[in-house]
């Protein structure tokens, strides 16, 4: 889906720009300073010192300085302005590096903030793509913009010096400045057409390359390699041809800017001749003005280029404010730490309290529905009470999942209320997390690291029972068979593990946090029964008070619960002990029975 220009919506891009100068102002600051200095005062400098060279030389003034002393001071500048050069270089990554980590953050933690379903408002690559380019369009904007101080400090320098010396030549060099703002201006709407075409074919192709990659094995066994890889081509062509009118017209515009300005060096040159004829103008003079003029039409470019450039830069930050999906656009610049050097922060760590431990759970009247369809849950009421075993069962599709997940506030409830020991839980998705609650959904998340990262994400393993958490989870025979031990590397999404193995490390990230209420989703789908038996046991054991929310299907889990709920449709059908549902309830009498086998 595309997104259209919401500029009218959030503030202007100036605004953007001048917040994120304010977030670090001694950084732009100097940075600006080290271009004025660069482009600006050493260029400035060096004018002089040519067209004294030259006066030197011709006999046309005379001048306290020889030629030698003229040379030295020439070397000078240039030693200078190099010194510059790699202080402003340490500046320009500097900023830069700052801006797009404060840019990304803010994306990030909004992105973290949502529904889990809701997460992206497109594809993951199309959102990366925005994440990755779009930030580092607008921090690499500012970087660049600040030549143009340096640039239009000489350029002022440059018309002061140039009237004093010859009104009509100075008009003939400035009038392409005026050739470059309507240029740009006329070419305002296909700036941002072409930007907006680029970007968006390459979110395709990224999302598309990060689908391929994860799904190797189904393409394989489907002998789709030749299709996949045809269609790849396809979007890729469709993206190299955004892209090339996107640059193609971006340079078409830079050769506009500096050809306008081209065309007016013969004239220059011209009523030059024609003044050192009268008398009017010296060698030095002309020498001058031609060091001027390259500066001076380098300047019209940079400044139509930057024109061009803004332009495009207002399609970069709609789309960043689209990823943030609601939240206030001034969100995107808002300021927070950033840590480019030295130790990253601690992992914050709140130690369980009493307000953490769970009592009761209640929910009211819960809804959800996915868009665009009937399916979800409606009208559901639940209680869990400190130390209980509820199961949550049903065929497929009749809503088990959901129901958890809108619980967690990792979908959006609709409607109803659920409260944690009597008080309401007015976000669920900041409220259910450790040590309050973990969750181990039904197919875990596992990145590249060690087994060890994976079960610590973060938090420092001298405060925290890693041992008994993989003891807990009925890991630690798997955990002595790798020789590596906790320091293996599971490979991405896991992927050197059985999907058993992948569920237990899962679950213990969970134990290692001590949560008061355990939320498993169909946890036990790829464990063996005599392994579940152990699991649901140890948990008891360990923990009398253990609470625990489990989505399942499987015979020991029914068994060991106090409290059955059976869904139906979206709908709770019964509630109760096995026992009871077995008399009473003819959903419960199949599913016990197997005879919805093929619908679990």
């Amino acid at each position: 889906m595309s997104d259209k220009p919401t500029e009218d919506k959030r503030p202007s891009t100036w605004w953007y720009i001048w917040q994120l100068t304010k977030y670090k102002p001694w950084i732009y600051g100097a940075f600006g300073l080290m271009e004025i200095l660069i482009f600006g005062v050493f260029p400035q400098l060096s004018g002089f010192v040519i067209q004294a060279i030259f006066d030197l030389l011709t006999g046309a003034r005379e001048l306290s300085f020889s030629l030698t002393s003229l040379a030295a001071i020439l070397v000078a500048i240039g030693v200078g302005r190099g010194m510059a050069f790699f202080t402003d270089v340490w500046l320009y990554f500097t900023f830069q590096y700052t801006v797009t980590a404060l840019l990304r953050g803010n994306i990030f933690d909004t992105i973290l903030r949502r529904p889990g379903a809701r997460a992206v408002p497109e594809s993951p690559g199309e959102a990366l793509s925005r994440f990755r380019d779009d930030a580092q369009e607008l921090a690499w904007f500012m970087s660049e913009m600040l030549i143009v101080l340096g640039f239009g400090f000489f350029a002022v320098v440059a018309l002061i010096v140039m009237l004093r010396i010859n009104t009509s030549i100075t008009l003939v060099v400035f009038v392409p400045l005026v050739f470059v703002v309507l240029i740009a201006n006329f070419a305002k709407t296909k700036i941002t057409e072409y930007r907006q075409a680029s970007r968006e074919a390459t979110g395709k192709v990224t999302d598309f390359i990060g689908e391929l990659f994860g799904a190797v094995q189904a393409v394989k066994v489907a002998g789709a390699e030749e299709r996949s890889i045809g269609y790849l081509k396809e979007i890729n062509k469709i993206r190299r041809e955004a892209s090339l009118k996107d640059v193609l017209f971006t340079q078409v515009l830079d050769s506009a800017f500096r050809n306008t300005a081209n065309l007016f060096t013969g004239l220059i040159l011209l009523t030059a001749g024609a003044s050192m004829q009268s008398g009017n103008f010296s060698v030095g003079d002309l020498a001058l003005f031609v060091y001027y003029l390259s500066w001076v039409t380098d300047f019209s470019a940079i400044i139509g280029n930057k024109i061009a450039w803004f332009k495009r830069l207002g399609v970069s930050i709609d789309r960043m404010v689209h990823l943030l999906q609601g939240t206030k656009a001034e969100k995107l610049v808002e300021y927070a730490p950033v840590y480019l050097r030295g130790e990253l922060p601690d992992m914050p760590y709140h130690p369980a309290s009493s307000e953490h431990q769970l009592e009761q759970l209640d929910v009211h009247d819960l809804s959800f529905h996915f868009p665009d369809t009937r399916c979800g849950i409606e009208n559901i009421d639940l209680h869990v009470s400190r130390g209980g075993f509820t199961v949550i069962t049903g065929r497929v599709g009749s809503g088990k999942t959901t129901l958890l997940q809108s619980i967690l506030g990792l979908l959006p409830a609709e409607s109803g209320q659920i409260f944690w020991n009597g008080q309401l839980v007015e976000n669920p998705g900041e409220f259910f997390v450790p040590p309050r609650s973990a969750y181990t959904p039904q197919v875990p998340l596992l990145f590249s690291e060690s087994l060890r990262e994976n079960i610590l994400m973060g938090l420092p393993e001298d405060q925290f029972d890693i041992q008994k958490a993989v003891e807990l989870a009925v890991f630690e025979q798997d955990l002595s068979e790798i020789p590596e031990g906790l320091s293996a590397v599971v490979g991405a999404k896991g992927v050197k593990l059985s999907g058993g193995q992948r569920q237990r490390i899962a679950a213990a990230r969970m134990f290692v946090r001590q949560p008061s209420l355990l939320v498993f989703d169909d946890i036990s789908s790829a464990l063996d029964v005599e392994t579940e038996k152990k699991l649901w046991t140890r948990i008891f054991s360990q923990n009398e008070n253990a609470t625990c929310l489990v989505v399942s299907h499987r015979k020991p889990a029914l068994q060991r619960a106090d409290q059955i709920i059976v869904l139906k449709e979206g709908r709770i059908e019964a509630v109760g002990k096995l026992a009871d549902l077995l008399q009473t309830s003819e959903e419960m009498q199949r599913l016990w029975h197997g005879d919805l086998a093929d619908s679990l």
